[in-house]
C-alpha cells in the first residue's frame, strides 16, 4: 500500500461541519489501490471498565481523479466533538491511518488519533442560501446600453460605431440598464454583477478617484437608487466590484503623495519605497501588476482600513445592494477581509462576498473571510476540453474531479462560475466560431455545481478577443442576435429554476464510462430523483449506455418534457453531434 499517498487533515476541505450537528471526513488515497476504508470513532472521554470506547463504520469512494481516491463519511458525533482513524484496506492488507501515523493493530489511546475538538454552530460555512439559485449576469456598464446621452463623458462615440479600445468611451450608463431590465427578466437572469461603477478615469473603471462617488458617465447616486430598486422589484441581486487592492493615479491621497513625498500625511497609505516616486516600467512604489496608474494601498493602515470598511459599509446601507466583487482579493491581507466581512453582515447578514482569486482559494473560505471565489479553475477545464478539444474526456473528468475535491461541498454549491469575463476573450471567440461547442458549454454550466454567470452579450453570440475585444458596446438591433443561442441558454435558465437538483440540490457524480465512450454523463439525484446529463463533445452521433437497471421505469426527457419508459435493463441514448440530453427519473 503507498503510504505516501493516504493524506487526511482534521480541517478545510478533508473535516468539515456541513449544519450543526453534522461532520463531513474526507480521506485521500492512491488511484485504484484501496478496496474499503472504515472509520474508527469514538469520543475521547467515553470509557468503559478501562477501555475506550470506539465503534467503525464504512466510508464511501465518492471521487476519482488522475492520481488519486476520494472517500467520504457523514457523520453525527453524539456529543459534537470525535476522535477518529481510518483502517484502510487493499485485499493483501489493512492498517490504521491515524495523526499519529500507521499501525497494523489499533492504539489504545485516543490521543493517539485525529481530533475535530467541537463542532461549533459559529464555525458552520454559511453563504447566503439565495446564492444557490441564482443565475448572474455580468455586465461592464460602460457597454451595456446608452439611456442618458446627456451624461456621456467628452468625446464619447456613437454607440457601437467603432471597435472596443482601452480608451474610447460610448456612453454606457445606469439608464441603460433600467430601460432593458425587461431583456434581463426574459431572459431569467436573478443576479448582475456589475463591474466598478466609481469615479475613474478610465472606460473600465478599476482606477477608482473616489470611492464614494458613482462616475458621471454613468448617472448619479439617485439614478443608482432607482436601478437597485428596478432589480429588486423584478427579482434580481445586485453585487457591486471593489478595487481595495489599489487606487487610481488620479485618487487624492496618492495624488498627495505625489506632491509632498514623504511629507505627505498620506505617505503610509500605499506601499513606497523611496521618495519621490517615480512611475514607468518598474514604478519604485507597490503596483497592480507593474502598472504605474494602480498604487497598491496599504490595507494594513488603520487610516485605509477604516476608509475602505466604511466604502463597504457605505454601499450596503444606502443602496441595499446584495454583494460584493472583490477586486485582486489575494494580494490583500486576510485580517482586513475578517474585518471586511465583520463590518458589511453586521449590516446585511445576507450579502454575498465573492473574491477575485484564480487558484487553490482555501484560506479565503473558512467561514471568516469569502462566501466564495470567482471559479477559474471550472473555466480552465471548460475551455480546453469543449471549446479547444485539448484534453481527453478522461483528463477533463479527472481535473473536473480534482476541481470539486479542492473544497467542502457547501463551499462548492456557491463557487462563481464563469466561462467568460471582461479580463478573457469571448466564450464564442474560444470556441473558435463554433456555436455547438458553446451550446455544450452553457449546457455543462447551467447543469454543475455553483452559481453559474453569463458575460453580457454572450448569449446573443458576441465574440471578441482579450480585452478590449472583449468589451464590444451590446448590439440592441434583434436582427444582429444569434436568437438560437439566445433561446438555449434561456431554455437552460428555465430548466434550472424547475428543476432544483440542476442547480444545488442534491449530490453532483461523474457516471462510469469505458475507453469506448465518446460521451460525458453525469448525475444528479437525491433520495426521491435522479437527472442524467449526457454531453456528446465529438462531432459525430455517439450512444451512451446508463449503468442503471431502467427496465419498466417511467423515465423524462427533460429537454421535449416527454415521459417514456426503458424497455430493457439498460438504457442506450443516441447523442447528437455535439448535442446533449437531460433525463429524470
Amino acid at each position: 500500500m503507498t503510504r505516501s499517498s493516504i493524506y487526511h487533515r482534521p480541517t478545510d476541505e478533508y473535516a468539515y461541519p456541513i449544519d450543526e450537528q453534522t461532520l463531513h471526513l474526507k480521506l485521500r488515497t492512491r488511484k485504484e489501490e484501496v478496496q474499503t476504508v472504515q472509520l474508527l470513532f469514538g469520543d475521547q472521554y467515553e470509557w468503559k471498565d478501562g477501555a475506550w470506547i470506539s465503534q467503525q463504520t464504512e466510508m464511501e469512494k465518492v471521487a476519482t481523479d488522475a492520481l488519486f481516491d476520494y472517500w467520504l463519511l457523514s457523520i453525527q458525533p453524539t456529543y459534537k466533538r470525535i476522535r477518529y482513524g481510518f483502517f484502510i484496506n487493499n485485499g493483501e492488507e489493512t492498517i490504521l491511518y491515524t495523526e499519529k501515523g500507521f499501525y497494523e493493530k489499533a492504539p489504545e489511546d485516543p490521543s493517539y488519533y485525529f481530533s475535530f475538538p467541537f463542532l461549533h454552530a459559529s464555525e458552520v460555512f454559511r453563504a447566503p442560501s439565495w446564492v444557490k439559485d441564482t443565475v448572474w449576469y455580468q455586465i461592464f456598464p460602460e457597454r451595456f446600453a446608452n439611456g442618458d446621452l446627456t451624461n456621456d463623458p467628452k468625446g464619447a462615440l456613437p454607440w457601437a460605431s467603432e471597435p472596443p479600445s482601452q480608451k474610447n468611451f460610448f456612453g454606457g450608463d445606469f439608464k441603460g440598464i433600467i430601460d432593458h431590465i425587461d431583456y434581463l427578466v426574459d431572459l431569467g437572469v436573478t443576479g448582475i454583477y456589475f463591474t466598478p461603477i466609481f469615479k475613474a478615469y478610465s472606460n473600465h473603471k478599476y482606477d477608482t478617484m473616489d470611492y464614494m462617488e458613482i462616475d458621471p458617465q454613468f448617472g448619479d447616486k439617485e439614478t443608482f437608487k432607482e436601478l437597485v430598486k428596478t432589480c429588486h422589484k423584478n427579482g434580481i441581486k445586485v453585487m457591486l466590484d471593489a478595487v481595495f487592492n489599489h487606487s487610481g493615479y488620479h485618487f487624492p491621497p496618492f495624488q498627495d503623495v505625489l506632491k509632498n513625498g514623504e511629507k505627505s500625511k498620506y505617505a503610509s497609505w500605499f506601499h513606497t519605497k523611496e521618495f519621490p516616486l517615480k512611475g514607468g516600467e518598474l514604478p519604485n512604489y507597490s503596483t497592480f501588476a507593474f502598472e504605474q496608474t494602480m498604487p497598491k494601498l496599504n490595507t494594513q493602515n488603520e487610516e485605509v482600513k477604516q476608509y475602505l470598511l466604511e466604502v463597504g459599509r457605505y454601499w450596503v446601507r444606502e443602496f441595499d445592494i446584495d454583494g460584493w466583487r472583490l477586486d485582486v482579493a489575494n494580494e490583500i491581507d486576510h485580517q482586513f477581509w475578517r474585518e471586511f466581512r465583520h463590518a458589511v453582515k453586521n449590516l446585511k447578514p445576507d450579502l454575498y462576498i465573492l473574491g477575485e482569486i484564480w487558484h487553490d482559494s482555501m484560506p479565503w473560505l473558512r467561514g471568516d473571510q469569502f462566501d466564495a471565489v470567482m471559479n477559474y479553475p471550472f473555466l480552465t477545464n471548460v475551455l480546453n476540453f469543449f471549446a479547444k478539444d485539448q484534453i481527453s474526456k478522461q483528463q477533463f473528468i479527472e481535473n473536473m474531479t480534482s476541481v470539486i475535491q479542492m473544497y467542502p461541498s457547501n463551499v462548492n454549491e456557491v463557487a462563481f462560475n464563469l466561462v467568460g469575463s471582461h479580463d478573457t476573450p469571448r466564450i464564442l471567440t474560444e470556441c473558435n466560431g463554433n456555436t455547438d461547442r458553446m451550446k455544450l458549454i452553457y449546457t455543462f454550466m447551467m447543469t454543475f455545481i455553483g452559481t453559474p454567470c453569463i458575460y453580457y452579450g454572450d448569449e446573443i453570440g458576441l465574440s471578441g478577443v482579450m480585452d478590449p475585444g472583449c468589451r464590444e458596446c451590446m448590439p440592441w438591433e434583434m436582427e444582429k442576435w444569434n436568437k438560437e443561442m439566445q433561446q438555449h441558454i434561456q431554455s437552460l435558465i428555465k430548466l434550472r429554476k424547475e428543476e432544483k437538483l440542476l442547480a444545488n440540490s442534491g449530490t453532483f457524480s461523474f457516471l462510469a464510462h469505458s475507453d469506448k465512450d465518446e460521451c460525458i454523463a453525469y448525475s444528479k439525484k437525491d433520495e426521491n430523483k435522479t437527472i442524467i446529463v449526457i454531453l456528446n463533445p465529438t462531432s459525430k452521433e455517439a450512444t451512451h449506455s446508463l449503468p442503471f437497471h431502467l427496465k419498466g421505469r417511467k423515465l423524462i426527457d427533460l429537454l421535449k418534457n416527454k415521459e417514456f419508459a426503458a424497455e430493457s435493463d439498460h438504457l442506450s441514448v443516441t447523442v447528437a453531434p455535439f448535442g446533449f440530453e437531460i433525463i429524470s427519473f
